[in-house]
């Protein structure tokens, strides 16, 4: 009865106050604004403990380590640790690539996150005629073993966690790294870090994509074997939401689509004979902070609880670890401006502090000069600093899940979670993500809503601070300097990679190479051949060649 009571005094304090709200808009004589979350969820103009009781609060809020991990996936959170701190990082050759990541780690980062070009992300070799103009710019370039022993020279692959932005060729980048650690005298078992391993995105929105999407599943889930029996600490995939919600993703869209990709996943790996606690324990995300600060902190929350019933719930994963969503952050580089680029500092440091908010294990901040170039010691420095001075200075580590029980905050992240759950089921009727997929669903949803932000930029209903609003007469203001590429870069890195091919063993490289043409054409694990090539100093680009004879290649124009 007491309840009930203080529930009707609530409903009846509320009115009244909602009374007296719209009488004071009245008599102002102003227009009163309607306003909503990017996700299109609407933002009330206060909230009661009536809002927090009808998201469920008192059911799913619970304690930090505590299923459904609303408040976080360990008890002590950054009390007991802080969150890795990344910076994504890779450009030109493998030794300039290996300077920058001594450099960072020397700033006090604390794992390292690697950028490829784009021939290597789609398996071509730096001396392909569709590599040309592309070599090193938006990335390291690594052709073989070799340049891989170069790029992680020095830095001990036992002492720290290394994520590898790769997701066609994963298989064979992998397959490198642990032969280099295989040559400090590091075991697989020991090896610490992520491969992204993530295609039915790249089908979506980035496309960096090779093969058709049933042999691209079939890679990835010899992945997920391998790394079960061999590399136990390393996260097999990193499914990624990031490049969808940059692509125009809203946020609940971004998760609802790397939830459906990773259900797809999670299907094929049981297809292929793995139990579910083999490998989920392994599955990491990487998501994208926006700008909508609250929606950011409350998605993280919505997806972490709502990850934990998926894995028990559904899939049956009975080993606690299954059901703990862990997950890498970097913030939207799509809303960094190249005008008034130092403004980019302050949406970044928003980004950063929605992240830990929203309990995040590790974090990239993009640098302020990404709009214009590859970022310098200096930016890359300063985004670094960025997350120390809110980890040691700010004091937002120092409690659990600080906004826990914001009556905004709770209300979101319940109605968050509700729009997300109600997407998954819409994709799940058209047959799963990869029909989604095929059908071009998700890039449809993406590409009108990205229209609709455009459209809301360009007419002023969304104020981007020094672009549509605010705009100063210069070009670009408070960069002194930037990144300048080495002219010579692609044809060092061909005569490199010709010289190699002159000194390998051709005979060894030759028997590696029909091994993965049998295997491929078979039905066995491909990490076993993948890596014999690799260590006979096969490159990438004849290692994916083979592959694309056998799987054929992915083509958007005949879907």
């Amino acid at each position: 009865m007491l309840k009930e009571e203080i529930m009707r005094e609530l409903s009846r304090a509320r009115d009244d106050w909602e009374e007296n709200y719209r009488l004071t808009v009245k008599k102002s004589g102003e227009r009163e604004q309607s306003f909503a979350t990017g996700s299109g969820i609407e933002v009330k103009p206060v909230y009661t403990p009536l809002d927090v009781i009808e998201s469920n609060f008192l059911q799913d809020l619970s304690f930090p380590g505590v299923y459904p991990y609303t408040r976080g996936i360990q008890p002590t959170m950054y009390r007991g640790r802080l969150w890795s701190m990344r910076q994504y990082a890779g450009f030109g050759t493998a030794e300039e690539s290996n300077k920058r990541f001594k450099y960072l780690l020397e700033q006090g980062q604390t794992g390292l996150s690697v950028a490829f070009d784009l021939p290597t992300q789609v398996g071509y070799d730096s001396d392909h005629p569709l590599a040309a103009g592309e070599v090193g710019k938006v990335g390291v370039a690594i052709d073989s073993l070799a340049d891989m022993e170069i790029l992680f020279d020095g830095i001990g692959l036992d002492k720290v966690s290394t994520s590898m932005t790769i997701n066609a060729p994963a298989a064979v980048l992998l397959a490198m790294y642990v032969a280099v650690a295989e040559k400090q005298g590091v075991k697989p078992e020991k090896l610490t870090g992520t491969i992204q391993n993530d295609i039915l995105k790249e089908f979506v929105a980035r496309g960096t994509y090779i093969f058709p999407p049933e042999p691209s599943l079939r890679l990835i889930t010899d992945i997920f074997a391998y790394c079960a029996q061999n590399m136990p600490r390393f996260n097999s995939i990193s499914v990624s939401g990031y490049h969808m919600r940059e692509a125009g993703a809203t946020a609940v869209q971004e998760i609802a689509f790397s939830f459906a990709n990773a259900v797809a996943y999670l299907k094929a790996a049981q297809q292929a004979g793995l139990a579910v606690d083999q490998f989920a324990s392994r599955i990491s995300w990487i998501f994208n902070t926006h700008n909508n600060f609250f929606e950011e902190v409350a998605k993280y929350r919505a997806a972490r609880r709502l990850w934990a019933r998926i894995m028990r719930e559904r899939f049956g994963a009975k080993d606690p670890r299954s059901w703990l969503f862990r997950v890498h952050v970097q913030n939207g580089g799509s809303t960094l401006t190249a005008q008034q680029p130092l403004n980019n500092i302050i949406r970044s440091t928003l980004h950063a502090l929605a992240t830990v908010l929203g309990g995040v294990q590790s974090m990239a901040i993009c640098s302020f000069d990404e709009a214009l170039c590859i970022p310098t010691e200096q930016s890359a420095t300063l985004s670094l600093r960025t997350q120390q001075i809110i980890a040691y200075e700010s004091g937002v580590a120092d409690t659990i899940d600080p906004m826990g029980g914001s009556y905004f905050l709770e209300s979101l992240t319940g109605q968050m979670e509700n729009k997300i759950g109600e997407l998954l089921e819409k994709i799940e009727s058209m047959g799963g993500a990869v029909a989604a997929v095929e059908q071009g669903y998700f890039r449809r949803e993406i590409d009108q809503n990205a229209y609709r932000c455009q459209k809301e930029i360009e007419e002023k209903q969304r104020i981007i601070v020094g672009v549509n609003e605010f705009a100063a007469d210069e070009k670009i203001s408070g960069v002194e300097q930037f990144h300048q590429a080495d002219p010579r870069l692609a044809e060092n890195q061909i005569s490199r990679l010709h010289e190699l091919k002159q000194r390998r063993d051709g005979t060894n490289v030759a028997r590696a190479l029909e091994w993965v043409r049998q295997e491929s054409a078979g039905s066995e694990n491909l990490m076993p051949p993948i890596l014999e090539a690799v260590k006979a100093y096969a490159t990438l680009g004849e290692i994916c060649d083979v592959l694309r004879q056998v799987f054929g290649e992915y083509s958007p124009e005949e879907q």
